[in-house]
C-alpha cells in the first residue's frame, strides 16, 4: 500500500517508529515532515497530507500530533479529506470501515509504540464495509459541497 505520512514535533518520535515498521511490511511510505524534533505547526503537515489525499495520490494516509486532534481538525478543512483520531485498534479498524477515512490521525503523547503499530494495521487492512456507511458519507459529501465553495 502507498501511505503518505506527517507529524508535527508531537508526533516526530512515533512517526518515526511507525514509518520504519510500515515499511517492514512492505508499504511504501512517504513522509511529508516534520523531519525532526524542531516545532512545526501542525496545519501546515496536516495540509500537505490531505491535499495529496484529495487529489488521491495516496492509499491512505496517517498524521500524528501530540493528542491527534489537531491534525484531525486541520486535515478535514480539505475538501475529499476524510479524517479520523483514533486510539485504539477499534476505532482504528472503524475509521476504514465505517467512515471510509482516509487519513488517520494518532497521538504521539497519548499512545505507545505497539499500540500505534496495530492501529494501523487495524486502519490498512480493514476495507470500507459500504451499503449502510456509504448512505452517511453521502451526507457529510453533501455539507462539504453547500459550505466548500
Amino acid at each position: 500500500m502507498n501511505i503518505a505520512m506527517g507529524s508535527d514535533h508531537g508526533g516526530f518520535d512515533l512517526k518515526e517508529y511507525l514509518k520504519a515498521a510500515l515499511q517492514k511490511k512492505g508499504h511504501t511510505v512517504v513522509d511529508f515532515g516534520c523531519y525532526s524534533l524542531d516545532a512545526v505547526d501542525y496545519p501546515d503537515i496536516a495540509f500537505l497530507v490531505a491535499e495529496a489525499m484529495k487529489d488521491k495520490k495516496y492509499d491512505k494516509a496517517i498524521l500524528i500530533d501530540g493528542t491527534g486532534g489537531g491534525m484531525t481538525l486541520a486535515a478535514n478543512k480539505v475538501k475529499g479529506a476524510r479524517a479520523v483520531c483514533a486510539y485504539n485498534e477499534m476505532t482504528g479498524a472503524f475509521a476504514s470501515e465505517h467512515d471510509d477515512a482516509n487519513i488517520l490521525c494518532l497521538g504521539g503523547k497519548m499512545i505507545g509504540e505497539l499500540l500505534a503499530e496495530k492501529i494501523a494495521d487495524a486502519y490498512i487492512n480493514t476495507p470500507f464495509g459500504g451499503a449502510r456507511h456509504q448512505r452517511r458519507l453521502d451526507k457529510i459529501a453533501a455539507i462539504e459541497r453547500k459550505y466548500f465553495k
